[in-house]
Order: structure tokens, then sequence, then C-alpha cells
């Protein structure tokens, strides 16, 4: 009867354990999709720049892109406060459906809209009210998929599992540095900058139908299940309302602390060194994109063994040693990096930096989901981490290539280098996070 019993359990471990696998993938795809369509634009922005806007040289048409993607990400708050506050009371797999399809009607309209010579100053307009529907996707989506795969990850294996969000984060970039480096195989620039570029964002569309389906399958988490069953019973905490986030400063403070240095670093190496290796360093476009891609997919595979690592370790020693080695390493990458063209050594100042990102990047969701209660988790992680990415991460390319054109590129280093340590000041105070046991319902103060 014993073995049985054992036997029995053994079993149902096994399905749910299964069904934990299952719902992170479908999760996972779905933010694989999210961030394709957000990083498209920015991947092949070095093509369409000069379909948007008035001719000049390039680097004005870059900053004019960049100016745009900035916007994008000053809709990223008001994404966190309103899909987070839907999160928190109609569920997490309702506003994760309702992300995808905001971004897919974003991906549509850049796909679909005329150049400015055929329709002027409406061309640039349509631009940013892409960009402005996929930042409010963007904002909600980062937040409730942190919180969702907290939320369903076994206990003990949360930054393992939640390191996958980073995973499909830059697993859409790199299906979009892909996808641009298949185009530049089959077509010429002169058709890249017509046309070809329009390629990327019906691709991201069409994506997005298949994540409305998969999603549709997923489960709702149990941690939100339990306290909107207390709420309809009239025993549960408020859900998703600023009111409530108030109460708590201090964790709120803490989101915006260890983000700033972290997002800003790593929008300075993703999305920014491509342009900065077309830009300064006179690496030609498909040379940087291979690096780009190559140095991604390396880091890309560092982000689930980070993720384990931190399940052995802790969360704060990880980002102490990001704040440490990203603050030494910012200055002479990118110098060294802006008087080369070698597409090796780049590669290697691009993959080191990025590196010492993912002992950040694989926990910054996990991290911040642990320090909020059920109720308010999705806009508690939302809100705060989605003001600190507009005012750092959002604003980092349009920084960067303005301090070029005033003819001071190198302050930008030093602009990271600074941000860096004040996010280090913020690892070394705050308390560890996570202590292996289910994600509660209530978080401790």
């Amino acid at each position: 009867m014993a073995t049985q019993t054992t036997t029995a359990d053994t079993r149902k471990s096994r399905q749910g354990e299964r069904r934990v696998v299952s719902n992170i993938v479908r999760g996972s795809i779905g933010n694989l999709i999210e961030w394709y369509d957000w990083y498209a634009y920015t991947a092949f922005s070095v093509y369409f720049a000069a379909a948007f806007f008035p001719s000049g040289d390039q680097t004005a048409q870059l900053l004019n892109t960049a100016a745009v993607f900035a916007v994008g990400f000053l809709m990223r708050p008001i994404g966190g406060w309103v899909l987070g506050r839907y999160a928190d009371r109609r569920g997490r797999r309702s506003a994760l459906t309702l992300s995808v399809t905001l971004m897919a009607a974003g991906s549509l309209i850049v796909a679909l809209t005329p150049s400015y010579d055929t329709i002027g100053v409406v061309a640039p307009v349509l631009l940013v009210t892409a960009r402005l529907l996929q930042g409010l996707s963007v904002g909600g989506e980062y937040s409730t998929s942190a919180t969702y795969m907290s939320e369903v990850a076994s206990p003990g294996q949360r930054g393992y599992y939640s390191s996958f969000q980073y995973v499909t984060l830059i697993a859409g970039q790199l299906t979009a540095l892909g996808l641009q480096i298949i185009l530049q195989q089959l077509l010429s620039d002169t058709q890249m900058e017509s046309w070809g570029w329009r390629i990327a964002f019906v691709v991201g569309a069409a994506g997005a139908i298949v994540v409305l389906w998969l999603r549709r399958g997923m489960d709702e988490s149990e941690s939100f299940e339990r306290v909107a069953a207390e709420a309809e019973k009239g025993s549960g905490p408020a859900r998703g309302s600023l009111r409530m986030l108030l109460s708590y400063p201090r964790q709120c403070l803490i989101v915006v602390g260890l983000t700033m240095g972290g997002t800003l670093f790593f929008y300075t190496y993703t999305t920014y060194l491509q342009k900065f290796m077309v830009n300064t360093s006179g690496i030609a476009k498909p040379t940087a994109a291979w690096i780009n891609f190559f140095a991604l997919l390396v880091f890309v595979l560092l982000q689930p063994v980070m993720g384990l690592l931190s399940d052995r370790i802790g969360r704060r020693p990880m980002l102490i040693g990001f704040g440490v080695l990203g603050a030494i390493v910012v200055v002479p990458s990118l110098t060294l990096l802006s008087h080369t063209s070698d597409p090796l050594y780049a590669f290697l100042l691009m993959v080191g930096p990025l590196a010492v990102s993912s002992l950040y990047t694989s926990i910054s969701a996990v991290v911040k989901a642990e320090l909020f209660p059920t109720s308010i988790r999705a806009l508690g992680v939302g809100l705060p981490y989605a003001l600190t990415v507009a005012l750092f991460g959002g604003t980092a390319e349009y920084v960067a290539l303005w301090f070029k054109d005033a003819g001071h590129e190198s302050w930008y280093f030093y602009y990271v280098t600074a941000c860096v340590l004040v996010s280090l000041l913020v690892y070394i105070r705050m308390r560890e996070t996570s202590d292996g046991s289910p994600l509660e319902s209530e978080a401790k103060d």
C-alpha cells in the first residue's frame, strides 16, 4: 500500500512538473514574439530610418529613430500600470493575451505605413503611434510575464525558471537579427532600404496570432487564483491599486535602484552596440549584425546557468557581482571597441560585458517578483520598473548619439558607469529575496 502511495505521489509530482514546464514554454514563446517585435525596430532602423524621415546625414536619421525608440519607452510605465493592474485584478493569462495583441497591432502599422516621400509628415506620426502601442504592450508584458513565471515555477527553482524570461527576451532579439542576416544575404542594400525591412514586421504580426492561440491554453497561477478566491469572499486585500502599491515604498525604491544600472548597461551592450559598431567603429552593417548575433547567442545560453546558480547562492551575491564588474568594464571595453574594426576583437569586447550583464538579467525578473505579495505583484513589478527603464534604458541610444553628435562620445561611457555604481549601492544594502520556499501570497516586510 505504501509503495502504491509512493508511486502515485511520484506520478503526480512528475505530472505537476510537466505542467510547470508547459506553462513556462507557452509563456516564454509569447514573450519571445513580443520582444522580437520590439527589437525588430532597432535591428532594422539602420535601413528604414531614411523611409520615415527627411533626407540628411546618417547620424541625424539614426538620432530621429532613436528618439522614436525612446518615445516608445515613455509608454512602458503606462503599460506597466494599466496591464499590471489588469493582471492583478483579472489574471495573468488575460493580461498576457492582451499585451501580445497590442504588439501585433503596432507591428502591422509599421509594416504598412508608406514612406515620408509618399505621405510626408504622416509617416513619422504613424511610426510614433506604432511605438506607443508597442511600448504599452511591453510595459505590461515584462511585469506580467515576470510575475507569472515566478508564480508557476517550482519552489527552489524560481531563479532557473524565471531566467527564461530573459532567454526569450534575448531570443526575440536574436530572431530579429537572424532574419536581418538572412535578408541581407537575399536582398541588396537598395532593396532592404526600399521594402525589405517591412518583412520583419509582417513576420512579427503573424507570430502574434500563433501566440494568442498558445496563451489560451495556459493555466492561471495558483497564487493568483487563491487571492482572487479570497477577494470574492470579501476576506482578501484590494488588488492592483496604486493606493495599495504606495504601502510598499521600500520595495518600489529597491526596484528603481536595482534596475537603473542594469537596464542602461543591458541596452548599451545590446540594442545600441550594433549602431556603435557601424557608426563609430566603421564595421560594415552585415558584419556588425553577425557579431551581435553570436554575442547574443552566448548571452542567451548564460541565462539559465546564472539563474540556476542564483537558486544555490542567492540573488544578492549575483547582483553585487554585476555591480562591481559592470562598473569596471564599461569604459575600457567601449573605448577599445571605438578604435577597432576587427570582427573577432569586436565580438570579444561585446561578449565579455554581456557575460557580466547576465549576473543581473538572469535574475532581474524574479528578484522584483519576490519583493511583492500576489495581490499587487504585477503592478509592483511593472510600474517602478517601467518608469526606470523609460528614463535610463529607453534613452540609452538617444543619449549616446547625442554625446557623439556633440563631439564627446566618451562621456556616455562614464554616464553608464555612474549609473551602475548607483545600483551597486542598492545591491549592497538590500536584503536577500530568495529563501527557496513557495512564493507566498503576502511578501515579507
